[in-house]
């Protein structure tokens, strides 16, 4: 009896970057995954909580998001995190059919 349909089963060797820092108020540790899958979004790691997402330039805009997925108190926090996003994540063109 088949339980179970795979959909996909893919090697890759993809770049991973450990990076931490500091703001005004807080310490970060992230991991992130580039990897081609997933329409090329980086996976995104915060090694504090073990809460992850998959993130591009545009996604790291919505600062409502950000406090969400990674548990950030305030606004001010999430706009640093935009910011440091900002400069580490590759930009990706998604297809339009595929956009949310």
């Amino acid at each position: 009896m088949i339980l179970f349909e795979k959909l996909y089963d893919e090697h890759e060797k993809v770049k991973v970057r450990f990076v931490g820092f500091t703001s005004k108020d807080n310490r970060y540790d992230f991991g992130i995954v580039y990897t081609n899958m997933f329409f090329g979004k980086p996976l995104v790691i915060c090694m504090q909580t073990g809460r992850s997402t998959l993130l591009d330039p545009k996604d790291a805009e919505n600062h409502e998001y950000l406090q969400q997925i990674f548990r950030i108190d305030t606004e001010e926090q999430a706009a640093d995190l935009a910011e440091f996003f900002s400069a580490v994540l590759p930009f990706t063109s998604v297809h339009p059919e595929y956009e949310y």
